[in-house]
C-alpha cells in the first residue's frame, strides 16, 4: 500500500536546496540569492492569486498587468511586450501562429527548439531548413549566416518569415543585424528565440540583442538568465511589421486562462532589478564567467570555448557568460564529467553532451561556486590521466560526417504527419525509408533529430542508438527509451 504522507517531489526540492550545490543550471536566480529582494522577504504562498479585484487580467490588461508589460517594453525597447506564464515554448508558437497561415513558409534553421516546430504543427506552415555552421572542434552546431538565409531565399523566395535561435544553448550568437536587412528586401518577418539571451542588453561585453539588431519580435526566457521564476518569459515586438493584434490574438489560444500572479510578479520585480541594478549584475556574471574561463583553460587536458567575436563562420559572437568546455583530450566524455561533477563535488552543470559541459553562470553564482567547479575539473582531469580510468569513453558521434542534421527528405508537412490518421509503430531498425508520424528529440538541448513528415534514414537509426547508449533521453516520442518509432502507413498498406 502507498504512503499517501509522502510527497516526492516536494521532498526531492528540498533534499537538493539542503546539499547546497554549486548551481550553474537555470534559473538565474540561484535559490534564493538572486531573488528581487521585493519577492524574496515575502510570503510568497500568500500572493498566489488569480483575478481579484484590483489584480488586472492578463488577457484583457487594463491596469497593473498593462502597467508592468509598458515597462517592460521600455526598458527592452520594444514596441509591445507580453508576459508569458506558459515559457518561451508559447512565445514560440505564438510568433510562428502570427507569421505564418497555413501553406506558406517560413525559414528555419535545423537546431531549431521543438517549441517552433510545434508552432508549425498548429499552423499548417511549412518549414524551409537552413543549416547552421558546424564548430568542428567541439561537434556542435553554431551561427547562421547570412548567406544561408540569402541562399534559402532563392530558394523559397516566397518565404514570409525567418525565425532564428540567438543565443542557442551553447551561447553562440548570429549576425542578426545583416539578417533583419535580409528579411526587410525579402519582405519577410525575423523572429527570434532568444530564450537565452534577456540578460545581453545589460553589458557591451555581451552579444548585441536581437531587439537591439532590428528583430520584429523576440521572446525570451526571462527566468533563464534574468531572475524570474521558471515557466515566465517575455514577448517582445520590435516593429510595426508584424500585427500585433494578430500575436494577442495567438497568444490567447497557447497561454493558459488560469496564469500564475506569482510567474507575473515576479516578471515584474526581475524587470525592476535590470532596470536599476542591471549594468552591475552582468558585469559581476562576466567577470566569474571570465575567471572560471581562464582557470579551466589552464588545466592540462581541457580545452574552453573561446568568447568574444571570432572570425569563423560558426561562431560569429559568444555569450562569455555561457561556460562551454570539454575533458575529451583526458579521456572524460561530457555527459561522464557532469555526472561525476555532481556525485563527487555537488557541482551541478545545465547541460552535457557527449563532448562538452555547459555551465549557465549568473549574477547569482559567488566566487565559491566558481571555485568548487574548477577544482572539480582539475580534479577529475587529474585522476583521469593518473590512472588511466578503464571506462573508455564513447566515440565521438562526429554529427556533420554522419550527416545526421543533413536537411531530411520532406515528405508531408509537420502538420500532415502529425494529424495522419494511418500509422503505425515500428522497431526504429526498421524504420528506414519511412515517414516519421512523430520527432526525435534528445533532450537536452531540444534540437530534433526529425520532425514529423520526414523520412528516417540508416543515419537517423544509428544516431538515436548512439544517443540512447550514452544515456540521453528523447522527447517527443511515444516510447521514451527510442526504441520503436510511430511511422505513417506506406499507401500500399492501405
Amino acid at each position: 500500500m502507498t504512503n499517501q504522507e509522502h510527497m516526492p517531489l516536494l521532498e526531492a526540492l528540498k533534499a537538493f536546496r539542503d546539499e547546497s550545490p554549486a548551481y550553474f543550471r537555470i534559473p538565474a536566480h540561484r535559490f534564493l540569492r538572486g531573488l528581487s529582494p521585493a519577492l524574496a522577504g515575502e510570503n510568497l504562498a500568500a500572493l498566489d492569486l488569480s483575478e481579484a479585484e484590483g489584480l488586472d487580467d492578463l488577457h484583457q490588461p487594463t491596469g497593473p498587468i498593462r502597467e508592468a508589460q509598458e515597462l517592460a517594453a521600455e526598458l527592452f525597447h520594444a514596441r509591445r511586450t507580453f508576459f508569458l506564464v506558459n515559457g518561451t515554448t508559447c512565445g514560440n508558437e505564438a510568433m510562428v501562429l502570427s507569421a505564418v497561415r497555413e501553406g506558406e513558409k517560413i525559414i528555419v534553421p535545423r537546431n531549431v527548439h521543438k517549441s517552433v516546430l510545434m508552432g508549425l504543427i498548429m499552423s499548417g506552415a511549412t518549414p524551409v531548413y537552413v543549416m547552421p555552421e558546424y564548430l568542428e572542434p567541439w561537434n556542435l552546431w553554431g551561427s547562421v549566416t547570412p548567406e544561408a538565409i540569402e541562399e534559402a531565399f532563392r530558394r523559397e523566395p516566397e518565404s514570409r518569415a525567418v525565425l532564428l535561435v540567438s543565443p542557442t544553448y551553447y551561447g553562440i550568437a548570429s549576425d542578426l543585424e545583416r539578417i533583419a536587412g535580409i528579411c526587410r528586401r525579402h519582405n519577410a518577418l525575423l523572429l527570434v528565440d532568444e530564450a537565452h539571451g534577456s540578460h545581453l542588453y545589460f553589458s557591451d561585453d555581451l552579444p548585441k540583442g536581437a531587439l537591439a539588431c532590428g528583430a520584429d519580435a523576440v521572446a525570451q526566457s526571462f527566468h533563464k538568465t534574468a531572475g524570474s521564476f521558471t515557466q515566465s518569459s517575455l514577448l517582445h515586438l520590435g516593429t510595426d511589421r508584424i500585427d500585433s493584434q494578430r500575436v494577442e490574438e495567438n497568444l490567447h489560444l497557447v497561454q493558459s486562462t488560469s496564469p500564475s500572479y506569482l510567474l507575473m510578479a515576479s516578471l515584474d520585480a526581475a524587470r525592476r532589478e535590470l532596470a536599476v541594478h542591471g549594468t552591475d549584475m552582468m558585469e559581476k556574471a562576466v567577470r566569474l564567467a571570465g575567471q572560471a574561463g581562464e582557470k579551466l583553460r589552464n588545466i592540462p587536458g581541457v580545452r574552453v570555448l573561446d568568447n568574444g567575436k571570432q572570425s569563423l563562420p560558426a561562431m560569429f559572437d559568444k555569450d562569455v557568460t555561457r561556460l562551454v568546455f570539454s575533458a575529451s583530450d583526458a579521456g572524460i566524455s561530457g555527459y561522464r564529467l557532469g555526472e561525476l561533477l555532481y556525485e563527487r563535488f555537488r557541482v551541478s552543470p545545465e547541460l552535457t553532451d557527449e563532448e562538452n559541459v555547459v555551465a549557465v553562470v549568473t549574477f547569482a553564482n559567488e566566487q565559491e561556486d566558481i571555485d568548487r567547479l574548477v577544482h572539480g575539473v582539475e580534479v577529475l582531469v587529474r585522476e583521469a590521466f593518473a590512472q588511466k580510468l578503464s571506462e573508455k569513453a564513447p566515440e565521438k558521434m562526429h554529427t556533420k560526417e554522419f550527416g545526421v542534421f543533413a536537411l531530411p527528405a520532406q515528405a508531408l508537412t509537420p502538420r500532415e504527419a502529425y494529424f495522419a490518421p494511418s500509422w503505425e509503430t515500428l522497431p526504429l531498425e526498421e524504420a528506414a525509408g519511412r515517414v516519421t508520424k512523430e520527432m526525435i528529440v534528445p533532450y537536452p538541448p531540444g534540437i530534433p533529430l526529425l520532425c514529423p513528415g520526414e523520412i528516417v534514414t540508416r543515419e537517423h537509426i544509428l544516431a538515436v542508438r548512439r544517443y540512447r547508449e550514452a544515456g540521453c533521453e528523447f522527447h517527443g516520442t511515444a516510447d521514451k527509451a527510442g526504441k520503436t518509432l510511430r511511422v505513417l502507413r506506406n499507401s500500399s498498406d492501405h
